[in-house]
């Protein structure tokens, strides 16, 4: 799945119970947006019920009530849904560690998994955006002054707002390094280079 354009990627965005699946956090809502050559073609967004009441903190943070979460279907329900939607397709994610835990956890615990592989956004953003404050998310969109409606740590708006970041990162990738069209391998391999050496790698077209 490497070899694949790195402008066809689905870029999805968990909000959860905790930190942790392995202390006994699940996923409470789940975003994402299917991108083909740079294009949204489709999305997919659902609150899912964990089965046992969120902290107080965690509804003030997200916005997600235990109300909401009473009426909403099973995690292993719609993470069924969700295996269906990503199918094979390479994977995206701010801070991708965080979420493909909760993704690894969730699918396993119903005998599903996926064929792609995964990119940081986060990884990627500070070796080419060296000289932006933070590399949050809403400090990225400041940064580079995307379009967003001001909706943070809700899964669908992570989702979407992650994936202009990402074709903004691509953008700018073709307009300073001449790399059009980068592939999904490397854009992974950027995310693994020193900073010191990203300007070479970039320099010589990703073949360093």
């Amino acid at each position: 799945m490497t070899t694949r354009a790195a402008n066809s990627v689905i870029v999805l965005d968990f909000e959860t119970t905790g930190l942790s699946p392995n202390q006994g956090d699940r996923a409470i809502e789940i975003g994402a947006v299917k991108l083909q050559d740079g294009i949204v073609v489709d999305t997919f967004q659902e609150l899912m019920n964990p089965g046992f009441r969120v902290s107080g903190f965690i509804e003030g943070y997200t916005g997600i009530t235990n109300a909401m979460l009473n009426s909403a279907p099973p995690c292993n329900e719609v993470m069924a849904q969700f295996a269906g939607f990503i199918g094979n397709d390479n994977l995206v994610a701010h801070n991708a560690s965080f979420d493909k835990r909760f993704l690894d956890a969730e699918l396993d615990g119903i005998g599903r998994t996926y064929g792609g592989e995964f990119a940081c956004s986060m990884l990627i953003a500070r070796r080419l955006y060296q000289a932006a404050p933070n590399h949050k998310l809403g400090g990225l969109v400041e940064y580079k002054q995307i379009e967003n409606d001001g909706v943070f740590h809700r899964a669908l708006a992570d989702s979407e707002v992650t994936a202009k970041l990402w074709l903004k990162m691509l953008e700018d990738m073709q307009d300073d390094y001449q790399i059009a069209s980068p592939s999904f391998n490397l854009m992974q391999q950027l995310s693994k280079k020193s900073k010191s050496t990203v300007h070479t790698f970039l320099t010589s077209g990703g073949r360093r």
